[in-house]
Parts: C-alpha cells; sequence; structure tokens
C-alpha cells in the first residue's frame, strides 16, 4: 500500500456483500456514498487531493455468490476526524447492485507500529554493541532511551486501562484520554498517567481519583472538553492541564509537555459556562435559603476580592483569619479547623462544597455556582449576586 509520509493511522474495515462486487464497485461505492455527508473538509474526494487520506486498498474474494473482504484507508488527519471518516463509512450500505455491510474492524497507529520496530531494533543494536565492547553507557542516545521506555505501559483496574508504571505508587496521577496519550508521556519519563479511553469514564477511575491528587491532561479540542465535563461527574479532579489548541497529548513534543502541565489551573478555574448548567428547579433547591439582614457584611467581602482571584478565610465573628489565593483553597480548607466561613472570588463547586460540609463551616459566598450534584445540607450557599 503506497502511504504518504504523513500517514498516522490506517483504517480498517470489513465488508460482506450479497453478491459478487469487485474493487472499483467498492472504491465507487466509498466516494459515492459518503459525498455530501459530512462537511467539505472531510469530503473524501478533496481530502485525497490535498494529501490527507492516502491510496485506497481494497482485498475481496467472491464465494458462493456473496462477496467479502477488506478496505484499508490511510488517513493523515488528526485522531477525532480519523474516528469521523470510519463512522461515515460504516453508513455505506450498496456496493455496486449488492446489499452490503460495512463495519471498522480497527484503526491501527502506524505511528505506535513504527515505535516498536524502532524498540526491537534498537536492543538489537545495543545488544550487540555491548557484546564486542564498542558503545560505552555514555554514547547510547537519547532517542533510544525513550524508546524502551514505551516498553513499561501497564493497565489497571478491571478494566485494565493504559497506565504508566508509577500509578498505584504516586502520591499524584495524570487522567488522559487514551494509550497513545500514556505512551507519549512514557516517552518522556512520565510514569504516573492513566487513560480513560473514552468519554465513558470508568467506575476505577472515579475510586481512584479519591486516593490521589489528580490533574487532567486534555487534548485542545472539543473532545477535552466532553471529557472533563464527564470526569466532574465521576471523579474528584484538582487541576486541569490542556494540549494548545488543536493538538492532542498523543502529539506533543516534551517542550509542550511541560509547558502544558506547568499552565495547570484549579478545577474551580477551569470549569466553563457549560459545566456550570442546571436545571431551574435544581437553581430554586441550592438557592432555597436567604441571608438574614446581618449578611451584609459578607457583601463587602465579596466586593474587595472581586476581580482578585483569592479567598477570605472567616471565623464565628466574621472576622478574617486568612486571605488564600483561590487555587489553594481546596488544600489550606483542608488542613483548617476554626475556619466559620468562606468569601472568595471563583465558582462554588461541589469539590468545594464537599471539603466545606466536612470542616463543618457554615456558610460558602462565591461568584456563581458550578455543576453541583449534592449540597450539603449544613453549609449555607450564597453567590455573589444573593449578596
Amino acid at each position: 500500500m503506497q502511504n504518504s509520509d504523513t500517514t498516522k493511522y490506517i483504517i480498517r474495515v470489513r465488508i460482506n456483500a450479497e453478491g459478487v462486487v469487485e474493487k472499483p464497485d467498492v472504491v465507487g461505492a466509498v466516494f459515492g456514498q459518503t459525498e455530501g455527508l459530512l462537511s467539505e473538509d472531510l469530503d473524501l474526494r478533496n481530502l485525497q487531493k490535498t494529501g490527507r487520506i492516502g491510496r485506497i486498498e481494497v482485498n475481496i474474494d467472491s464465494k458462493a455468490g456473496k462477496s467479502t473482504g477488506t478496505i484499508l484507508i490511510p488517513s493523515s488527519l488528526d485522531k477525532v476526524e480519523t474516528a469521523i471518516l470510519a463512522a461515515a463509512i460504516e453508513t455505506i450500505d450498496r456496493v455496486g447492485p449488492c446489499v452490503a455491510e460495512l463495519s471498522v474492524e480497527k484503526v491501527e497507529d502506524i505511528r505506535e507500529t513504527k515505535r516498536k520496530q524502532i524498540i526491537d531494533r534498537a536492543k538489537h543494536v545495543l545488544s550487540d554493541k555491548f557484546d564486542l565492547g564498542i558503545l560505552g553507557g555514555q554514547e547510547i542516545t537519547e532517542s533510544v532511551r525513550q524508546a524502551v521506555r514505551i516498553e513499561k505501559i501497564t493497565s489497571y483496574g478491571d478494566e485494565s486501562l493504559p497506565a504508566g508504571p508509577n500509578v498505584l505508587d504516586s502520591d499524584a496521577i495524570l487522567i488522559v484520554e487514551g494509550r497513545a496519550d500514556v505512551m507519549n508521556l512514557l516517552r518522556y519519563g512520565i510514569k504516573n498517567a492513566v487513560a480513560v479511553e473514552g468519554t465513558n469514564v470508568p467506575l476505577t477511575i472515579g475510586d481512584l481519583s479519591r486516593k490521589k491528587t489528580v490533574t487532567v491532561f486534555l487534548d485542545g479540542d472539543r473532545g477535552g472538553d466532553l471529557i472533563l465535563k464527564e470526569l466532574l461527574q465521576m471523579a474528584d479532579i484538582d487541576y486541569v492541564a490542556r494540549a494548545p489548541d488543536g493538538k492532542g497529548v498523543e502529539e506533543l513534543t516534551q517542550k509542550e509537555i511541560v509547558k502544558s502541565l506547568r499552565n495547570k489551573v484549579p478545577v474551580e478555574q477551569a470549569i466553563g459556562n457549560g459545566a456550570n448548567r442546571r436545571t431551574k428547579s435544581s437553581k430554586r433547591r441550592i438557592l432555597r435559603w436567604k441571608p438574614p439582614k446581618k449578611e451584609d457584611e459578607l457583601k463587602a467581602y465579596a466586593e474587595e476580592l472581586n476581580g482578585t482571584l483569592s479567598a477570605k478565610l472567616l471565623n464565628s465573628g466574621k472576622k478574617v483569619i486568612k486571605e488564600v489565593a483561590v487555587r489553594d483553597l481546596a488544600n489550606v480548607l483542608k488542613e483548617s479547623d476554626n475556619v466559620k466561613g468562606v468569601v472568595f472570588d471563583g465558582v462554588i463547586t461541589q469539590r468545594i462544597l464537599d471539603i466545606a460540609a466536612e470542616k463543618n463551616l457554615e456558610y460558602i459566598v462565591g461568584v456563581k455556582l458550578g455543576n453541583i450534584v449534592k449540597k450539603p445540607l449544613s453549609v449555607k450557599v450564597l453567590t455573589a449576586s444573593d449578596l
């Protein structure tokens, strides 16, 4: 199969046709029945003209009046676009004059195959050279060491989730989208990542997140937003890091990975407007408590904090004990024993409310409410607009 040098994935499709069909019939059906189905950017003819889709290869045999075989489609698109294209191929229901069924068997990551070849060859070269006494330890290249690290990928939990070898032992972990993300992080020595393998977050991840400090490392696309939304409902998240716009974690360089992780933000600040939506009924339930007039005092604190991304921790007399950055609020609350209330310039999240209830706080005041699933009855919840 002639692939371009930029090919990243091979879509492998199984075809079963109720009749005798040949390769031209299959190729014609692939182009004809997907035309106009997707946006112009994902039109197969345009993609092939621009080299983003390689030559489609068809292997098909006919026996007893039926035809079966495989279709191989090389893609240099990103994984989201490749997945969309694969799903579109499955909508084809006729080939030539025959009823047919097409199903995606798998999408092969070409780069992973090449990396495996590099590992095997590198180990052979190292072994031969060491036997001859030619190479010293200082002469082993960093690229070979990085390739060998890929072997250390393990599985975690009942779902056998792809993970680095240090997930169990590390106090802090990274949650990423897929196996390729874990492998890329391993390449640069980051061994505490575990993959959720899609938007259907496994229960294992929820259990693990309650024992660790968790940073979600998301792709820089809408898929990353969907995974974060799911994780917020299933897991206890501390921080959120994002790949650059349009890039996946699996394709980042070491420099980009380090920069993205350094720029991580507390989950309270990462929640966007989409995660803050709630039904009117839940809003009435959360805001049913109305503050007495003596809370004008809290309004003054809220106005002072506006735009500062800071928090004031108050005692039983509503006097300020400490002022901290919002990003540190969760950790400071966990370690404090004499705090009775908090006013802060940020989003009130389920995690902050859970900590407030655990530490017996009487009230909490924030800019707005996040995605609240369960409101503790013991904590009075206010937003700045309520004061």
